[in-house]
């Protein structure tokens, strides 16, 4: 009993000690939080030297490094090492896509060895030219560095091999570098989204984020959290239009709102779908499936309550696709001039430059924020102004003599000339670059509209040579110019693919099906010959829309007469719906055979000989999705004009012999002289429709050619033996359809 007793009291007073001691050694999750933000986690670096304000990075993209393209490679030393020695920045990304592993028709995609040697000697060529600091070279990984990559860290991963990041240790899928300077930090978070299993192209062409990497991000772009001067930036290789969402249904952009992040850089789409491949991103707007034009949404109304520091507003960044070395031979300079970020694309297609000029305040209207610049507008007074002073970076290769600024006013139907004045350099021991200020009466051109005024900057040089900025608009009150995409441009960056993949792979299967099945089900509720009243060989006092109507109403009904190849491809439609549709090696080594569904791709695991289900997904749709709109939809379509076709003809040659067929095609017999008509002798007797129709079963057979080739040089696969259902059917039911078609 006394035991008993004296364990008790023991028990007591390790609890109350415990009771009195856990409240000391365990913060609040808000202490907690703050010290996760006041700890930097990556490389921070200090920007010395003039100008202060001011700090500027290069971006690269897509630079594709092919043994089949060594003009790419030529062109990179040649000009970007120059380059870069010029403008000196702070920071040099690449973002992806630093091979091409294509072969030469561009049909098998996998690794190759001997380009990333090439890239590695290519860099430490730029670097030697440069000048610079190999640490601040940070290059990520595109899809096309892993296609064929199994494991990340295996025999194929050649970027952990060859990389600049892998060369300096930088372990983990996410890197973070803060530069300081003037009061400021600048936040640079970059991370690899890419496949953790690389599958070949061509299904392999979204970023595939993870819950961890999402946390990851958060993490890094949390780290500042408690600073009030911060700009944060984000890059990475694929934008996202082409990113997934991960299983929980979350994705970059809510990190990206959550942190009021000022820009994301990426490329992946490069220059041939457009130059304005950029969007903002505003956190009120439901843009789950597309986003219609570049700018969605209106700012919201402030008033003076709105500059404390305690009012909430939308979050919103942009996104900015960089183009491409690839074909473009395109390089971005950013620059972040007290919060303001601007930037200019360099083009060296033509040639190394000799100036660069770069204006970073003011910023062009068309690619400023649309909430947080109408807030620093209204809230100048209380925050102190940065809008003093018109501020332009110039790198130039010779000494520059003279800098002008140059401020038109468009509302006439002339641009006036307002403004011309002239800049002076900052002056500083161990200048980082040449700013040039201006000052200027920007409150008076505070206007409603936010193009009416523009900007350029003109410098000329020690031998006379004028360089020009572009003539970019600009708005003090801090609202945004409009700015329309093509529809190429809408197709890849307004469109949310991976949202899309399910609700237009579904529509199309249904819609594929009604025109089986719909006609069918009619033939079974009215009589035989019911199609048969819409049978009309003349084509006197009838409209255009008419013949189509009728065209398309009698093709529907005819298909399921065609019973073998009405059966055939409900059959087809099943198997692409249940079945394997092609199988092949989605790996650089070969050995390992996956099937593809709708799905993704079934791949055997090579570590543990269990299954991995469903890889590749919505990168799949590339190939799911162009199969059911182009080859079986045309198909469907033109089986049933051809049995249209021959039944028209048939009753065409009916009414001209004076005989019926049956019963139901009793008609008045002058339509026998409406159908003799010239009109009618030549589209019906010769057939014109037919041969028609003969030459668009051509294209789809062209089409689908095409499409089966490109699998087959991509995956390695024998169509006999690997597709033969995929690839072979569509085929059969063509010719089988102009075979039956042939004759009367």
């Amino acid at each position: 009993m006394d035991v008993a007793k004296w364990w008790f009291l023991d028990l007591l007073f390790v609890v109350f000690l415990a009771i009195l001691v856990l409240p000391v050694s365990r913060s609040s999750p808000e202490s907690e939080a703050e010290g996760r933000t006041r700890k930097p986690r990556g490389n921070v670096i200090e920007v010395e030297e003039e100008p202060k304000s001011v700090v500027w990075v290069v971006q690269l993209s897509d630079l594709h490094l092919s043994v089949h393209h060594p003009e790419r490679a030529y062109d990179l030393r040649r000009y970007v090492g120059p380059a870069l020695a010029m403008i000196n920045p702070s920071l040099v990304l690449i973002t992806g896509d630093l091979t091409d592993g294509k072969s030469k028709d561009l049909l098998t995609m996998k690794q190759d060895e001997v380009e990333w040697i090439e890239y590695q000697n290519v860099l430490d060529n730029v670097i030697q030219r440069s000048g610079l600091n190999k640490e601040i070279f940070y290059d990520l990984r595109g899809n096309h560095d892993c296609f064929g990559v199994p494991k990340a860290g295996g025999a194929y991963d050649y970027y952990q091999k060859y990389s600049i990041n892998a060369r300096l240790k930088r372990d983990g899928n996410v890197q973070s570098i803060t530069l300081q300077n003037g009061g400021w930090k600048h936040l640079f978070v970059g991370f690899d989204s890419t496949m953790e299993t690389g599958l070949r192209g061509p299904t392999n062409l979204f970023g595939h984020p993870t819950n961890q990497l999402l946390a990851n991000i958060d993490l890094e772009l949390s780290q500042w959290d408690v600073e009030s001067a911060i700009t944060k930036i984000a890059f990475g290789h694929f934008p996202l239009s082409f990113s997934a969402l991960t299983d929980d249904g979350k994705g970059l952009k809510d990190v990206f709102l959550r942190h009021s992040l000022s820009v994301y850089l990426c490329g992946h789409l490069h220059t041939k779908f457009g130059k304005n491949i950029k969007r903002h991103h505003q956190s009120n707007l439901p843009t789950k499936y597309y986003q219609f034009n570049m700018h969605q949404g209106f700012p919201t109304n402030m008033d003076e309550q709105s500059c404390s520091s305690k009012a909430n507003f939308s979050k919103e960044f942009w996104e900015w696709e960089m183009g491409d070395w690839r074909w473009s031979r395109a390089m971005r300079i950013l620059a972040i001039d007290s919060g303001h970020v601007s930037y200019v694309d360099l083009d060296f297609r033509l040639g190394s430059k000799e100036t660069i000029i770069l204006p970073t305040f003011p910023v062009d209207s068309r690619f400023m924020q649309k909430i947080s610049s109408v807030h620093d507008f209204k809230c100048q007074p209380k925050r102190g102004s940065s809008y003093e002073l018109i501020r332009t970076l110039i790198f130039s290769r010779t000494e520059i003599v003279l800098v002008s600024v140059k401020v038109y006013d468009t509302r006439p139907e002339t641009p006036t000339l307002v403004l011309d004045s002239s800049m002076r350099k900052i002056e500083g021991n161990g200048s980082r670059g040449d700013l040039y200020i201006a000052p200027w009466n920007w409150r008076a051109f505070a206007d409603p509209s936010p193009s009416r005024y523009r900007l350029q900057i003109e410098a000329i040089d020690i031998f006379g040579k004028t360089t020009y900025s572009e003539l970019r608009p600009f708005s003090i009150n801090g609202l945004t110019a409009q700015v329309s995409w093509t529809w190429r441009e809408f197709f890849v960056m307004g469109c949310q693919w991976a949202s899309i993949y399910w609700p237009a792979f579904w529509s199309a299967l249904l819609f594929l099906s009604s025109l089986l099945l719909v006609p069918q089900v009619l033939l079974l509720c009215w009589k035989k010959n019911y199609s048969y009243e819409y049978v009309r060989p003349n084509f006197a006092g009838r409209s255009l829309r008419e013949h189509l109507v009728d065209g398309a109403c009698l093709a529907l009904m005819e298909l399921p007469r065609m019973t073998v190849v009405w059966f055939g491809i409900l059959m087809y439609l099943l198997y692409l719906l249940f079945f394997p549709w092609f199988f092949g090696h989605v790996f650089t080594e070969k050995g390992i055979v996956a099937y593809m569904t709708y799905q993704g791709w079934f791949v055997p695991n090579f570590n543990e000989n269990t299954m991995l289900q469903y890889l590749g997904l919505p990168d799949v749709m590339v190939v799911v999705l162009p199969h059911l709109c182009f080859v079986v939809l045309p198909t469907i379509l033109v089986i049933g004009a051809m049995a249209a076709e021959r039944t028209t003809c048939r009753k065409y040659y009916l009414l001209l012999s004076g005989k019926k067929e049956d019963d139901s095609l009793g008609h008045n017999y002058e339509q026998a002289k409406n159908a003799s008509s010239c009109d009618s002798n030549c589209i019906w007797r010769r057939r014109w429709i037919r041969k028609f129709l003969f030459l668009v079963t051509v294209v789809i057979l062209w089409k689908h050619w095409k499409n089966c080739r490109a699998l087959v040089r991509a995956y390695d696969m024998n169509p006999f033996l690997n597709s033969p259902i995929y690839c072979f059917m569509i085929p059969l039911m063509l010719m089988y359809a102009v075979y039956k078609t042939s004759s009367l």
